[in-house]
């Protein structure tokens, strides 16, 4: 698989991410939720200001550092999977491996439009008002990441603390909120990680 393909389908990943996204952004009040199949699935509008699936690094002061740490970290990584997959085509890899690459880039690279461009060319989301283009709520690489997918699948009572990550606030289980560049990450690196381990192991990165 070559450089013009993998480029090609890491542009369609990201038209897809920042299309919903937009969409949700200029047609969903904040909290708003569309449900799409009864008690599984819905359409849920949040920001978040941080890592995949909701979470932020916590800082305070008037300046969001760790938000600042975590745009840097992006663009180090972005940086990092360009050079990843250029050695990884010369070296032919094969096709899965490099496919699971450019999905992962298409993920950092969407939630890094968010966290950069998001707050100098919208106005604010708020439980009230829809957000529009020609807004300003937040300075370059200030911005929230956009999140809408939220499959709360049961009610989990009595969870133990180390496993309190895996429930929202309302108690259900896999209460996170995503969104297509988190899922983007996640199934390429659980992909990669179980069916191309082999090839990691012989190249010397495990």
């Amino acid at each position: 698989m070559n450089s013009k393909k993998l480029t090609f389908l890491v542009i369609i990943l990201l038209i897809a991410d920042q299309v919903l996204k937009i969409w949700v952004k200029t047609h969903m009040t904040l909290g708003e939720a569309i449900v799409l199949i009864p008690d599984w699935f819905k359409l849920y509008f949040i920001e978040n200001n941080g890592a995949a699936f909701g979470m932020r690094i916590t800082t305070t002061g008037t300046w969001d550092w760790g938000k600042l740490v975590l745009s840097l970290f992006r663009i180090g990584m972005i940086g990092l999977l360009i050079w990843l997959i250029n050695r990884s085509i010369r070296k032919k890899a094969p096709k899965g491996v490099l496919i699971g690459f450019a999905a992962i880039l298409a993920g950092a690279i969407g939630n890094m439009i968010d966290s950069a461009f998001y707050g100098l060319i919208f106005s604010a989301s708020t439980p009230q008002t829809v957000a529009h283009f020609g807004g300003s709520y937040a300075s370059f690489m200030m911005g929230k990441v956009v999140d809408m997918f939220y499959f709360p699948l049961f009610q989990w009572e009595n969870v133990p603390r180390f496993l309190s990550f895996l429930v929202d606030n309302k108690g259900y289980f896999f209460g996170a909120v995503f969104n297509l560049a988190d899922a983007y990450i996640s199934i390429a690196v659980i992909y990669l990680l179980i069916f191309k381990y082999k090839y990691f192991d012989k190249e010397g990165f495990i």
